[in-house]
């Protein structure tokens, strides 16, 4: 009898299978084999310098190729380079050869590599880029180095610029350790002439590890600030303190409501009928009424869910691995991980779809994968036509627009059908304490106070101010010269955002609930979200007065991409408010003897 051959995998399981191999693939192609790669190098074994970007100094976004201006290139041969992750060419890395024939452990006298023939339009293009104090990156090794173009005299008249390159690097055993640049040979620009550009090397020894030599990138005088710390500080006691005053309120209002509700059904049904009714429990038979719109309202707790799993996991793996380390290693992992987390997104929101009734689980399932990429993607596909029309390094190559539409198509949505049909078969059966009932309870007039417009816009306010010192942080990070490398800090924030969220919009479901009206549901979501609000605002106080930002292509990235991080923050807290309101919702609930 033949022996039987191995089974064929389920159908679910070669899409999973196939769907990680292509995320794989897209975020991390085949490398080139080069000893930058590795980073080990052989004695007078070739050093490539790559010219990154140039731009002005004021607007960290706005960048260009280092050729865009009139700069020569070196005699040596070119070398080809791809870009190596999505996350570089989504962040407009553009790595071309400076031509400079640099070897490992070889000093280099000063010597010239190219000449300029400075005409008429080459002097404008570095005047300009002169008076708009541009400088330029480059890198050996991954080691970033940055230097200016040129400078202007006093009265601005006289225009110098830059030409000689003196390069030190520190080597410890076989590897690069230390970079550093000094621009000297500052020539006047006079149209009609030859300008020479050199260089020159030279290595020394250095007792810096390999593993420590991007701290001196690094900015603890900063980031480790006594402020920083006093606001984490401030803000723990913030949670101590709100915590401790919703459990008191709460526990002593929930046992004189239990304790009211028990003595009322003693009551014989004429003293019940002569009573003053009143309180959450009269709304029991429509608390659990599905929300307005639920279609929609699953679509964010399912991405709001999602958003904190991606928020989670990102920061875990930057406190254990230095992703600023490596070029857009950081927003690679967080396409990554968004992918890959895909199922969570759909479980949460296909549950609570299912949950509230609705049917269409179709289209919920592609609103809910669809909705942060949309969102995302629409902006910058806005961003990418300025960018275009600038000739900005930022603007997207159409490969890496098709990459990401792939990763959409091919890998989100099936991880999200996965996790939808998980969602709706596990947890999609309504559990609820109370029947519903079929006639909506009608809501009674109550004061303005505690109208749910009213608990919206001000339950974002204490979220927001246990997180706006970090938020600093993290702008000056991201929109200024600064690497952020504190995750711990960042960690501890988003526990405390997610406490105090929790707790006011516990607190002000309780206030709604007891003025007897039900709609907590979009209450409780927009009450948290409403953080997204404060967050927005204080991007402009912080546009104005702590950066010197300017121009077009800078302020629509800006204010673009700053309304996406506070929409998605916003829908992240949203879920997480709700996700903690229904809880309590269903625990009071229970506790309580309902006819």
């Amino acid at each position: 009898m033949a022996a039987a051959g191995p089974r064929p995998l389920p159908r679910p399981l070669l899409l999973l299978r196939a769907a990680a191999a292509l995320l794989l693939l897209l975020l991390c192609p085949p490398r080139a084999r080069a000893d930058e790669h590795e980073h080990t190098y052989q004695d007078k074994e070739e050093v490539v310098l790559w010219m990154n970007t140039v731009g002005p100094y004021h607007n960290r976004q706005e960048t260009y190729k280092y050729f865009s201006l009139p700069f020569c290139v070196g005699s040596k041969k070119s070398i080809s380079h791809y870009h190596e992750t999505l996350g570089e060419a989504l962040q407009g890395v553009e790595l071309e050869f400076s031509g400079l024939d640099i070897k490992f452990k070889e000093d280099v006298m000063q010597t010239t590599y190219c000449e300029i023939d400075l005409d008429k339009g080459r002097r404008d293009a570095f005047v300009y880029a002169i008076k708009n104090h541009y400088w330029y990156q480059m890198y050996i090794d991954d080691l970033p180095i940055w230097g200016i173009v040129g400078e202007a005299d006093e009265n601005g008249e006289d225009y110098y610029l830059w030409t000689y390159k003196k390069l030190e690097i520190g080597y410890n055993g076989n590897r690069i350790v230390d970079v550093n640049l000094t621009s000297e040979g500052k020539v006047k620009l006079v149209p009609n002439t030859k300008i020479q550009m050199s260089y020159s090397v030279k290595w020394k020894k250095s007792d810096v590890k390999f593993e420590d030599r991007f701290d001196k990138y690094l900015d603890p005088s900063f980031f480790q600030h006594r402020i920083h710390w006093f606001s984490i500080f401030n803000s723990f006691m913030m949670v101590i303190f709100l915590v401790g005053l919703v459990s008191m309120i709460l526990m002593r209002t929930l046992r004189k409501d239990y304790a009211r509700y028990s003595k009322e059904e003693e009551m014989d049904d004429m003293d019940r009928d002569l009573g003053d009714e009143y309180g959450w429990k009269q709304v029991h038979g429509d608390v659990f009424r599905p929300s307005s719109h639920p279609l929609i309202f699953s679509s964010l707790i399912g991405s709001g869910c999602q958003i904190f799993a991606v928020s989670l996991i990102v920061i875990v793996v930057a406190m254990i691995e230095d992703l600023y380390t490596e070029r857009g290693s950081m927003l690679s992992t967080a396409i990554f991980v968004y992918a890959a987390t895909s199922p969570v997104n759909g479980y949460f929101g296909g549950s609570l779809y299912a949950r509230q009734g609705g049917r269409r689980w179709i289209k919920q399932m592609f609103i809910g994968a669809f909705l942060i990429p949309a969102m995302v993607c629409g902006t910058a596909f806005f961003i990418n036509f300025i960018a275009i029309y600038y000739h900005a390094s930022r603007a997207i190559p159409f490969g890496t627009m098709v990459a990401v539409c792939c990763i959409c198509f091919f890998v989100i949505l099936p991880l999200n059908l996965v996790g939808t049909i998980l969602g709706r078969n596990l947890s999609g059966q309504p559990n609820f304490p109370c029947r519903v009932n079929a006639v909506p309870r009608p809501i009674p007039e109550k004061k303005w106070f505690m109208e749910p417009a009213v608990i919206v816009c001000l339950g974002g306010i204490l979220p927001f101010g246990s997180i706006f010192i970090e938020m600093y942080f993290i702008f000056t990070s991201f929109w200024a010269y600064k690497i952020y490398y504190v995750y711990g800090f960042m960690m501890l924030v988003l526990v405390i955002l997610c406490i105090v969220t929790v707790c006011v919009t516990i607190v002000c479901t309780y206030f709604l609930l007891n003025a007897e009206d039900y709609r907590w549901q979009w209450t409780s979501f927009l009450s948290a979200a409403s953080t997204a609000i404060y967050v927005y605002m204080y991007s402009f106080y912080y546009y104005f007065f702590k950066t010197k930002m300017y121009g077009l292509f800078q302020t629509s990235f800006y204010f673009g991409y700053m309304a996406v991080f506070s929409t998605a923050l916003g829908i992240m807290c949203g879920a997480i408010g709700y996700m903690g309101t229904s809880a309590f919702v269903r625990k009071i609930y229970t506790n309580v003897k309902i006819d």
